[in-house]
């Protein structure tokens, strides 16, 4: 009895929880239309009422995390054809700390790689306003331009005492996701600089590429995935799944059962032989985080570099009546081991810093595939 009458408290509990939740949106609600109403009634310039709503959705979903956001159409029609590969603007990738902008990665070959612009360099303003309390949206929508127009920005560097005044000259900008080429010893590399539609099979086709320029089985592979901002899931795991034949890849876990996934390894790829080494870096966040983090705890690949950015969290898009969208936090990354990489990152099993003028991480990486015999081109020692 005593049993029973437990089980029947905590649900009458649990019920008047959801309903205090009930009670309080609608009183929230009940507030927000109230003051909307007196804003349009009585504020001293004429508003414009869907901007207001907007703004709000957009402070709302702020208050969140960082990469949540309200997408207007336009930006909403922007980020499918990101995914494609294809988009306008000055090629970086930003996020928000501390209420200013942070730069996650330059893209490579965008104007602001081109103007030197650097992984976790914060953006504190753009034209001569102040980024403080802006929102990702807003600076995306203020960076973009016409092809060959400049965007005058101020930059704060680790390091530097002074900030740095920079001029970006706006360009179309196309990421392409993979490049590749023979190195010495007959190991191949591969540059894989985001995550996005068909860059899995993009990979397979380099591999197979390589292998025919060899003639024969490559002796290893140089995954380069420095400066790589992420970007789709599902071809992250498709890419580990090349290279590993069971086991857990990543997990996902969100509030609800339907938001918490694993995703294992199968047996069809076909490149499980080669040793392997993944060069990250400050700029390597999110799907990136999820291909070092799985090929390092099964043990399939070295990785070499600096710790990773230590973005771990799933944003899922989703499509309004109207064309706008919402991009919103629904889950978190978790590595083989249970660990999560949200804001600590990968840290790599050898640290190589870079030299000004000189590829170190790349040559370390050589020189490891050379000396190792083994599948997983582990260092020994």
């Amino acid at each position: 009895m005593r049993l029973v009458a437990l089980i029947l408290l905590v649900f009458t509990l649990n019920i008047a929880g959801v309903k205090a939740d009930n009670d309080d949106v609608y009183q929230g609600l009940s507030n927000f239309t109230r003051v909307l109403d007196l804003i349009q009634r009585n504020y001293v310039d004429d508003v414009d009422g869907q901007e207001l709503t907007n703004k709000a959705i957009q402070g709302m979903l702020q208050s969140l995390d960082p990469y949540s956001a309200y997408l207007s159409p336009e930006r909403y029609r922007d980020l499918e054809i990101g995914t494609s590969g294809e988009f306008g603007g000055v090629g970086m990738e930003v996020t928000t700390e501390n209420g200013y902008l942070k730069v996650i990665t330059p893209i490579e070959g965008g104007p602001a790689e081109k103007a030197g612009i650097k992984p976790k360099d914060l953006i504190i303003e753009i034209e001569g306003e102040s980024t403080k309390g802006m929102v990702v949206q807003e600076a995306v929508n203020v960076l973009r331009g016409p092809k060959g127009s400049p965007v005058n920005i101020t930059v704060e560097r680790e390091g530097v005492s002074q900030p740095l005044k920079i001029t970006l000259i706006r360009d179309k900008i196309t990421v392409k996701s993979v490049k590749y080429r023979m190195l010495d010893n007959q190991i191949g590399y591969i540059k894989l600089s985001q995550f996005q539609e068909a860059s899995s099979k993009e990979l397979r086709n380099a591999l197979s590429n390589l292998e025919s320029q060899n003639g024969k089985k490559l002796k290893g592979v140089v995954l380069d995935l420095r400066n790589n901002p992420g970007g789709l899931l599902g071809e992250a795991i498709e890419i580990v799944d090349e290279f590993i034949d069971q086991g857990l890849i990543v997990s996902v876990r969100g509030r609800t059962e339907g938001q918490t996934r694993e995703y294992y390894a199968t047996k069809n790829g076909e490149f499980q032989e080669y040793p392997i080494v993944v060069i990250v870096n400050d700029g390597s966040a999110s799907a990136s985080e999820v291909v070092a983090e799985a090929l390092q705890d099964s043990k399939r690949a070295t990785i070499l570099g600096t710790n990773t950015f230590g973005k771990g969290s799933v944003q899922t898009i989703i499509r309004l009546e109207d064309g706008s969208g919402l991009k919103l936090t629904t889950a978190k990354f978790y590595a083989p081991s249970g660990r999560s990489i949200s804001e600590i990152g990968v840290t790599p099993d050898v640290i190589v810093e870079n030299e000004n003028s000189k590829d170190k991480q790349l040559d370390t990486a050589v020189e490891i595939l050379k000396s190792s015999g083994n599948k997983t081109a582990v260092p020994k020692g």
